[in-house]
């Protein structure tokens, strides 16, 4: 039932938003715009996606957040903005005053809002899909890229109308410009901004915080401040002189996406380690074959193990079987490494419990895959010397290259 309204609710929203583009844009700009503006989405969801791969989220999370990016939220900025802009012009006799004010002040709080809407619900409703601060980014920055698609729809449509009016064309015309600098320059715009509504969600979403709720509200308010000031920030740049577009993307938003994609990756790299570190236990307990912890703690295994079992293990339900072994094992390993630290709560042994049972359920595919994984990415031995193999002391001439001066 409430996923039924929810459904219905963002396939109304999607008609009424496309209905007012098309509008403004006119059916051939429309069209010109949706063919241009999809082009940088595939290559958003797949950064994201390879992102999270280390403990990815059901695809239907990430559905919903990019059409409630889309369609929801862009509707609310739509509405929002003319509003508040509309009313501030006829309140204050200025309208390029009233433009600017709602370009860098109300814009930023509305739309970060309304992107923020779907990470909430997501971490309301999807808790145990909510995995950390990785996950957070992940959903975040899939919602921006549907909101940015369909903004883009809008400024890609106008630009071809002021190309149809004055008569330009080709490369130097106002749609190539318009483009060249929201799906080539920026696409990851409004993503970098709301991914730190993501990483406050998904910071506050750690079992550590479940005993500190003053931190699990102050988190994602954080991460949504520092999200409408990015903001802020980029949609003011054009008042800051003719330069300031360029001063703004390479001083401050080309250096903070950089920053912000490392320390991701960093944690994504932490999650493995922990793999690495924490399951051999549970190969001296029996509950995983002894490859399993190297397989685990590499992506390049992971993949290789989702593969084979897609080519000769049963098809894609055996994959599937696979991605969901690695994520319970990560799971595990992240729950062992919180015990050692003393960061759980009662319900340790009941978690450890159900995330074994899990793995043994779909051990059947997943650890052929995994140790055929683990055999083909393992380093080759050493060669072995025969002074070594039968306890001889090496030779005078060991270690001579007569190639080397």
């Amino acid at each position: 039932m409430r996923h039924g309204a929810l459904a219905g609710l963002l396939a109304l929203s999607g008609l009424v938003i496309l209905a007012l583009v098309r509008r403004q844009t006119g059916t051939e700009g429309f069209l010109v715009g949706l063919g241009l503006a999809v082009v940088p989405v595939p290559w958003l969801i797949a950064a994201f996606r390879w992102l999270d791969r280390v403990r990815p989220g059901p695809w239907r999370n990430l559905l919903f957040a990019f059409a409630w990016g889309a369609c929801a939220a862009a509707l609310i900025a739509i509405v929002a903005n003319s509003f508040a802009t509309h009313w501030i012009a006829t309140a204050t006799a200025d309208p390029s005053g009233a433009d600017t004010l709602g370009a860098t002040v109300i814009a930023p709080v509305v739309e970060e809002s309304a992107k923020a809407a779907a990470v909430l619900l997501v971490f309301v409703f999807r808790r145990r899909d909510f995995t950390g601060p990785v996950g957070g980014a992940a959903i975040a920055g899939v919602t921006a890229t549907g909101f940015a698609f369909t903004e883009n729809i809008l400024y890609l449509g106008n630009a071809f109308g002021t190309d149809q009016s004055i008569g330009t064309s080709g490369i130097v015309s106002v749609t190539a410009a318009t483009f060249f600098v929201r799906g080539v320059m920026s696409p990851f715009a409004h993503p970098l901004f709301t991914v730190f509504t993501g990483i406050g969600f998904g910071l506050a979403a750690l079992p550590r915080r479940r005993r500190r709720p003053v931190l699990r509200v102050l988190l994602p308010l954080g991460g949504l401040l520092l999200a409408m000031g990015m903001h802020a920030l980029w949609n003011g740049s054009a008042a800051f002189g003719q330069f300031g577009f360029l001063v703004v993307y390479g001083g401050f938003m080309a250096p903070a996406f950089g920053l912000l994609a490392w320390l991701l990756i960093r944690a994504r790299q932490r999650e493995l380690r922990v793999a690495r570190e924490e399951l051999p236990v549970y190969v001296y307990a029996g509950w995983l074959a002894p490859a399993e912890p190297f397989a685990l703690g590499s992506l390049r295994a992971r993949r290789l193990a989702r593969d084979h079992a897609r080519r000769f293990l049963g098809g894609r339900p055996a994959a599937r079987a696979v991605v969901h072994y690695e994520t319970t094992a990560t799971e595990l390993a992240l729950l062992r490494h919180r015990a050692r630290a003393g960061r759980v709560g009662p319900d340790f042994s009941a978690r450890e419990h159900e995330l074994l049972t899990a793995l043994w359920q779909t051990r059947a595919a997943s650890r052929p895959a995994l140790e055929y994984a683990a055999h083909a990415t393992s380093p080759p031995p050493a060669p072995v010397t025969y002074w070594q193999r039968y306890g001889h002391p090496a030779p005078p001439y060991a270690g001579y290259n007569p190639y080397r001066t």
